[in-house]
């Protein structure tokens, strides 16, 4: 069974930096397109970043556009999100999640079976 687990959140000022995580505790990620999303109080879920399965093409919100970066290490079984440049607008609880169908990765949310619990993210001085 699929479970996915984030991690890497924190509090970090703004420009910094945070590095994400997701993994399956049940398997491997290498034949799931994954997406990023992220949930702000107040506001609809968005996402953010995705990687597909099939060639691990990757595609990006603008609003984080060469800022963001998501990478696979399939040796480790995870899946990243690099964060750089961070803005207090990226303030959220960020979700990984998985679909194994999917070959070539979307950034909206419906096409996702698996999701993780949630890592909070806070941009603030």
């Amino acid at each position: 069974q699929v479970q996915l687990v984030e991690s890497g959140g924190g509090l970090v000022q703004p420009g910094g930096s945070l590095r994400l995580s997701c993994r399956d505790s049940g398997g491997a990620l290498d034949n799931y397109a994954i997406g990023w999303f992220r949930k702000a109080p107040g506001s609809d879920r968005e996402g953010v970043a995705c990687i597909s399965s099939s060639d691990d093409s990757t595609w990006y919100a603008d609003s984080v556009k060469g800022r963001f970066t998501v990478a696979r290490d399939n040796a480790k079984n995870m899946v990243y999100l690099e964060m750089n440049s961070l803005k207090p607008e990226d303030t959220a609880v960020y979700y990984c999640a998985g679909e194994r169908v999917l070959t070539r990765c979307v950034l909206f949310s419906d096409p996702y079976d698996y999701w993780g619990q949630g890592t909070q993210v806070t941009v603030d001085s």
